[in-house]
């Protein structure tokens, strides 16, 4: 498959950089470098290695559209995370090279990013803290960093069941134009190092928004770029789709561990991402978590598990049933079919969680819960959730 997007030119320069310890095996000194766009490669006085076509890919993202390798059976695509924005975030105009230019009191500087036109390809990493951990239209260290580890803490894609788009590399922007965009900036100033992320992707199609192809925007077009052409293929679809997004829902459930002798539990949870923006969908229907900076761990006493537990599960759980209705209702267009909605839902549900380590489900098609288990192994500490009711 070939990703669709608007095309992106960036050129490479030589970086250090850190690597995911599963990867290292596989030689990727070809990817110790960054990519930049225009205008951000003419601040850079080391030679170019390389000009590279990708396709924009999020709000600071590109992403290659040609697939590199496939891994777990699953096609990926080299995507860089941190290569400028193209939008000002507190106006409607352009982050181009003029409009950069006023942000700096560096004369130097303001003089090289006025030499040229503005151009509608222009973006910029600035030195505006942002997210408390990156720069605007950047990434910062401290947030790469977090990504890194949960990537290296799971098997390749997966983490229990919990499928991630690996960090490859975090690599290091060039210390000069570090410092030439660090005096970009509106109010606050970002102190920290600035990188990007080399990480692999199944797709370039996010769950709801922060992209121009989504899932919410409609499942017709997506039918037709993953090739979903029958009625069986639909339904694995969303069998796959299920049982990615269940196992989000439950993340903090099947990374539990017990400390300090059973007082307190720690467990993976999700602060500022999201399914619906830090997703994406692969061409089978199942979901990857693609913004890793997000996933902590987190630890809580014993009496506030199960409160933790739920609280994760109803935090996407709109966002899945979302997906999955458009999933669903272009499969009844497409295919011409008119299930019960309650019981073709359970019916997917069993199909999804059938090998599932921690859901299990109990009940009939009108009254079905999810028996959520956990890593720890304390059955004291299950929970169960409606999953459909009459």
């Amino acid at each position: 498959m070939r990703l669709t997007g608007t095309p992106l030119e960036l050129r490479s320069f030589a970086a250090r950089s850190r690597t995911n310890r599963h990867f290292e095996r596989f030689g990727l000194a070809d990817l110790d470098r960054v990519f930049l766009p225009a205008p951000m490669d003419e601040l850079v006085s080391s030679p170019v290695l390389g000009v590279h076509t990708f396709v924009e890919d999020d709000n600071r993202g590109a992403v290659r559209p040609d697939p590199v390798v496939t891994l777990d059976g699953q096609e990926f695509f080299l995507s860089v995370k941190g290569i400028g924005s193209s939008i000002d975030p507190y106006s409607w105009r352009p982050l181009d090279r003029w409009n950069a230019a006023e942000l700096t009191v560096d004369p130097s500087l303001q003089q090289r990013l006025r030499s040229r036109p503005p151009s509608r390809s222009d973006r910029m990493i600035t030195g505006e803290r942002w997210l408390r951990g990156s720069p605007y239209g950047g990434q910062g260290l401290e947030h790469a960093l977090i990504a890194l580890q949960l990537s290296e803490r799971a098997d390749l894609t997966t983490l229990r069941g919990f499928r991630i788009a690996p960090v490859l590399k975090v690599c290091s922007l060039p210390a000069d134009l570090e410092e030439q965009l660090r005096s970009i900036h509106w109010y606050r100033r970002y102190e920290g190092a600035m990188v990007q992320e080399i990480r692999l992707v199944p797709s370039n199609v996010r769950v709801y928004f922060h992209a121009r192809t989504t899932l919410g925007a409609g499942a017709r077009h997506l039918f037709d770029l993953f090739g979903v052409d029958s009625d069986p293929r639909a339904l694995e679809f969303e069998v796959n789709y299920l049982a990615s997004t269940v196992a989000l829902l439950t993340l903090f459930a099947r990374t539990l561990e017990s400390r300090a002798g059973g007082t307190t539990y720690s467990g993976l949870d999700f602060h500022d991402v999201w399914l619906d923006k830090d997703a994406v969908l692969a061409p089978d229907g199942t979901v990857f978590f693609v913004d890793l900076e997000g996933i902590e761990e987190v630890t809580v006493e014993r009496a506030a598990v199960r409160e933790k537990l739920e609280d994760q599960v109803y935090r996407s759980l709109y966002e899945m049933t979302f997906g999955y209705e458009q999933i669903e209702a272009e499969r009844q267009r497409r295919f011409q079919v008119r299930p019960d909605r309650r019981a073709h839902f359970a019916t997917v549900l069993r199909r999804a969680l059938r090998s599932d380590r921690f859901v299990r489900l109990r009940g009939s098609d009108h009254d079905l819960v999810f028996d959520i288990r956990n890593n720890a192994d304390e059955p004291d500490l299950h929970l169960t959730f409606p999953a459909v009711q009459d």
